[in-house]
C-alpha cells in the first residue's frame, strides 16, 4: 500500500538521522505536485506552497527539495520504502526528460504535454537575488512580484513581458535538469535582442557560475 501511495507521488523523501524539527523536506519525485503532497500529508496545497515561496508549481521537478511544514518524524521503515520506490523508478526511467515533436509543434517535458508556436535561441546569463543586481527596487521582477524559479529578464521588443516559455540547452545545478517553464517578468538595462537573464536561487557566487550559455526557447501557448 505505501509502495502505491509513494510511487504516486514520487516520494524520494530526505530523510535524517539526526533529531526531526518542526519542518521536514520532501525530495520530489517525477510526478510530484502540491495537490499530491497534500493528499499524501493532510496539509492544504496552500500551507505546503506558503513553505516554499520560491518553488512555482510549474517548475516542481525530481530532486527538488521541498519544505513540508510541521512533519516532525518519519519511521525508518517508511524512509527504506521510499529508497525502494526511488531506486525503481530511476531505473525504469531510461529515457529522456524532454521529448520534442516538431512536426506537430509538441513537447513533453517531465512528463508534462505542452503546444509551442515558435522556437529561438538566445544568450543566456543568470542573476541572483543579490542586492548588487537588483538595484533599489530589491529582489523582485518588473512587476514587483519576488524573484522565484521560472523568472527571466528578456528585452520586452523581442519577448513581450508575459511570454511563457521553455527553457532548454543548459547546465547548471541550480536550475532542472533539460529543461523548465519560464515566464518572462523582468527587464535589464544589459539585456538586449536575442538575450535573456535567468533568475537562479542561491548565493551570488553559485549563480555566477552560470556564465554565458545559448539555450532554446519554445514559446508557449
Amino acid at each position: 500500500m505505501f509502495k502505491t501511495m509513494a510511487a504516486a507521488i514520487g516520494v524520494t523523501a530526505l530523510l535524517h538521522a539526526y533529531p526531526a524539527h518542526a519542518d521536514s523536506v520532501h525530495i520530489a519525485g517525477e510526478s510530484t505536485t502540491f495537490y499530491t503532497l497534500s493528499n499524501y500529508y493532510g496539509i492544504s496545497a496552500d500551507e505546503i506552497m506558503k513553505a516554499n515561496p520560491n518553488i512555482s508549481a510549474l517548475n516542481i521537478y525530481p530532486g527538488l527539495r521541498l519544505t513540508i511544514p510541521g512533519i516532525t518524524s518519519i519511521s525508518a521503515n517508511t524512509a527504506q520504502a521510499a529508497k525502494t520506490v526511488a531506486a525503481e523508478s530511476d531505473a525504469a526511467a531510461g529515457t529522456s526528460i524532454l521529448d520534442v515533436e516538431p512536426a506537430s509543434n509538441t513537447l513533453t517535458a517531465w512528463g508534462k504535454p505542452y503546444s509551442y508556436n515558435k522556437v529561438l535561441q538566445v544568450k543566456a546569463t543568470a542573476y541572483s537575488s543579490a542586492a548588487s543586481e537588483n538595484g533599489k527596487w530589491g529582489a523582485v521582477d518588473y512587476f514587483g512580484n519576488p524573484l522565484k524559479l521560472g523568472t527571466i529578464a528578456v528585452d520586452p521588443s523581442v519577448i513581450p513581458l508575459g511570454t511563457k516559455v521553455l527553457v532548454t540547452g543548459y547546465t547548471h545545478p541550480g536550475l532542472p535538469k533539460e529543461a523548465f517553464v519560464a515566464v518572462a517578468t523582468d527587464m535589464g538595462s544589459a539585456i538586449k535582442g536575442n538575450r535573456i537573464d535567468i533568475f537562479i536561487p542561491g548565493s551570488q557566487s553559485f549563480v555566477s557560475d552560470f556564465g554565458f550559455q545559448y539555450v532554446n526557447l519554445y514559446f508557449l501557448n
